[in-house]
């Protein structure tokens, strides 16, 4: 009964692995056994194969996908459309505040704002500036050192994009509530944002770009406390903190608010209250972005001993008196101000101004032939607008000096009365920054090469040591 092998086809479905055949293998084998009965059902079974491969075809996912074109311009779409919405929330409450208060409620508003609409601002620059090293030879991630999971010019636009959506949301809320009389709630909008921006920095789980995020961190961490070798990361990022020191000094009142409970209220106008503009604690945070990068300096000097960090240091102790000066005015005699400290500071903003210009043209930036930044590896249209211009340097040169000076204007806590120009002036010291990362980064990667060249060809061997060698044989 069991002595004899039973003969199974080579191809029967009881003995296919799972997954190496489609189940129209099976209708077809189905169809082709039926035969030795006498009973033809070949048609029956290839219609419904066709009826289960069209049925398969019309459940795969990717049939249904919408192009990418297209649903890259419905985003856009809801994007704009979402923009419009908030102004007209934002301008219906401003316009319900009374004339006497609307300036007053805009300025809180900007208080508590404008530090991450300017962060907003940097994070879509620095997504630009890693575009642009893309599209040239431009190894950022060899000079700063970062590892293969570091974040591309699509992540930190990303990143940006929501950063646009949460902080002018936020915003509206808050204008939206407070005038409606709901000041508690309105009251929570701020705090809720800075909290959550606070959770999603320090949050120790593998999402929101835990690399990244750890990365920052230790950078700002070797930033506060330089015990340790100062790396191009550490020093670039404290120079960019430098253009960034009028939000923290923002930062700082608003979470001075935050904790002494004054959030939508009117009180805190009063100068010389623990957060008014009177507080010592202003020109205090905004110095502190340059105390970092002196004691950068200094720590350099002790590892290198080259004088030109000394030159560095004393460059960004300049302005400090540009900080403190400014902030006398509110604590001397205003004969005093005028006849004695006000020439003082204005002599150290012309030195600070200055100085910084031509450390910005001689030192982090090489000038001396055409840029190749803006060499991109394939054609394209920016490419072949600043490559190889003119303008582009004349551009660069002008705007900086001027922004240079200009900046010296947010510096100085006895000027920044109409925070709109405040506002504005950061804005374009932002830009200025943005403008000096493409020149600063490409001098350091041109160094970077020369070293590399200058080894290599070291290592080479010289004419007489070739004719040694070949001496060097047996007869």
């Amino acid at each position: 009964m069991f002595g004899n092998a039973v003969a199974v086809p080579a191809n029967s479905p009881h003995l296919r692995k799972s997954g190496s055949r489609p189940v129209v293998s099976d209708l077809e084998y189905l169809s082709g056994t039926d035969a030795g009965n006498g009973v033809d059902e070949t048609p029956l079974h290839s219609r419904e194969a066709d009826d289960l491969k069209s049925t398969i075809l019309t459940m795969n996912p990717t049939a249904i996908v919408p192009s990418p074109i297209l649903l890259w311009r419905f985003k856009v779409f809801l994007f704009i459309l979402w923009g419009l919405f908030c102004c007209k929330i934002g301008w219906d409450s401003v316009m319900r505040m009374s004339v006497d208060l609307r300036d007053l409620f805009l300025y809180e508003a900007f208080l508590y704002y404008n530090p991450l609409l300017l962060v907003t601002m940097m994070v879509w620059f620095w997504g630009i500036n890693l575009w642009v090293f893309s599209q040239s030879n431009v190894n950022h991630a060899k000079i700063f050192e970062l590892d293969q999971n570091h974040l591309t010019h699509r992540e930190i636009w990303k990143c940006a994009t929501w950063m646009t959506i949460v902080v002018p949301t936020s915003m509206t809320a808050y204008l939206y509530l407070y005038s409606h009389g709901e000041v508690s709630l309105a009251a929570s909008q701020p705090v809720l944002l800075y909290v959550a921006v606070v959770m999603i920095l320090v949050f120790p789980f593998e999402i929101f770009y835990l690399s990244s995020r750890y990365f920052l961190l230790r950078t700002l961490w070797r930033i506060v406390f330089p015990l340790q070798a100062i790396t191009f990361a550490d020093f670039f990022v404290a120079d960019i903190l430098t253009s960034m020191s009028k939000v923290f000094s923002d930062l700082e009142r608003s979470v001075c608010r935050m904790i002494h409970r004054q959030v939508a209220t009117i009180a805190w106008f009063e100068a010389d209250s623990v957060c008014g503009s009177h507080s010592v604690a202003i020109p205090v945070v905004l110095v502190l972005p340059y105390l970092f990068r002196l004691f950068q300096c200094l720590r350099q000097y002790k590892d290198t001993g080259e004088k030109a960090t000394l030159l560095n240091a004393l460059k960004y102790s300049t302005a400090v008196p540009v900080i403190f000066l400014s902030a006398l005015k509110y604590h001397v005699f205003p004969d005093r101000w005028t006849n004695f400290y006000r020439p003082l500071w204005l002599l150290s903003s012309v030195l600070n101004s200055s100085y910084s210009f031509y450390w910005d043209v001689k030192r982090d930036w090489d000038l001396s032939t055409f840029t190749r930044i803006f060499k991109f590896n394939r054609p394209h249209f920016f490419s072949h607008l600043l490559y190889g211009r003119k303008w582009v340097y004349i551009w660069v040169l002008g705007s900086n000096l001027i922004l240079r000076c200009t900046w010296t204007y947010k510096l100085s806590a006895h000027l920044r009365h109409n925070y709109l120009t405040v506002f504005t002036i950061t804005a374009l010291e932002i830009f200025r920054r943005f403008q000096w990362i493409f020149f600063r980064v490409e001098n350091e990667w041109n160094k970077m090469n020369s070293k590399t060249n200058i080894q290599i060809t070291s290592n080479l061997p010289t004419e007489e040591d070739k004719l040694l060698n070949s001496s060097n044989h047996n007869v």
